[in-house]
């Protein structure tokens, strides 16, 4: 759908009598669509561009090339921001990949003409804030425990190489920060099969990211499911503590039993 508004969009800008409206329509309201995309072609001429999709997101636009992959780009190219700022998203996706229970896509970087791209595999599915009420509320203790899990196992992760991304970030651990609208959800299975778009994840606050579990969808907040993530997250919580008390138990236990024979060990040799 975005690919005809923004072609069509483009077209219409020919019809503006002013050169610099034109440049300024197309470059700063259509984001240079068109050179990304026609850049896109030049670099990647073995794909299939005649398949392709337009998507569009807080600060980037992309296109979904054969169903197979996705490349992102910043609406607007910045020349002047850091390269580190760039490729955050990156970093941040390849350090938490490891401790999620769920898919977190590998990105790669690739540079297209002047514009520099994130690409990575395509994963088919539906986002779950576009399902409706009665689908959500029906499978939602399945999907709140995928969440619940999600949450726990990043936010409470602690990944190598990424430490400097805390400064200046009041939390208590890694969030995605935009959870509502990027869980991809298998239609046939409910099952959640990709987290997508961490562009905004970084360090904070748990209740932030249960916040914004469900904050951007009238579907997901009216099916109730935020208030079955955070019971999901409390039995998590009750479930680790407990075994970390079996834990502690054993390790009591086998230091007793450790003092008794050498207890023993001591008498027997005092007796002898």
């Amino acid at each position: 759908m975005w690919m005809y508004f923004f072609a069509v969009c483009d077209f219409l800008c020919r019809f503006i009598p002013v050169r610099r409206w034109r440049v300024y329509m197309r470059r700063v309201k259509l984001f240079d669509w068109y050179r990304k995309y026609n850049a896109l072609k030049r670099t990647f001429p073995n794909l299939d561009f005649y398949d392709v999709k337009m998507i569009k997101g807080g600060w980037n636009i992309g296109f979904i090339v054969e169903n197979k992959y996705v490349f992102k780009v910043r609406k607007h190219n910045e020349i002047k921001v850091p390269q580190d700022k760039i490729i955050r998203e990156k970093r941040i996706t390849d350090a938490l990949a490891p401790f999620s229970p769920v898919r977190i896509l590998s990105i790669r970087i690739v540079q297209a003409g002047e514009y520099m791209f994130y690409r990575y595999p395509f994963i088919p599915g539906k986002n779950l804030n576009l399902m409706g009420v009665k689908k959500i509320t029906e499978h939602r203790e399945k999907l709140a425990k995928q969440i619940a899990s999600f949450i726990y196992k990043v936010h409470n992760s602690k990944p190598a190489n990424i430490d400097d991304l805390k400064k200046g970030s009041d939390g208590d651990g890694w969030n995605h920060n935009d959870l509502c609208n990027n869980i991809i959800v298998d239609p046939k299975t409910m099952d959640i099969v990709g987290i997508i778009d961490w562009e905004y994840a970084g360090w904070g606050k748990l209740e932030t990211e249960f916040a914004n579990a469900t904050a951007f969808s009238s579907a997901m907040r009216e099916s109730g499911i935020g208030d079955i993530i955070r019971q999901e997250y409390n039995a998590i919580l009750e479930k680790v503590a407990a075994k970390q008390q079996r834990q502690s138990e054993r390790q009591r236990a086998r230091a007793q039993a450790e003092e008794q024979i050498q207890s023993n060990t001591e008498t027997s040799s005092l007796d002898m």
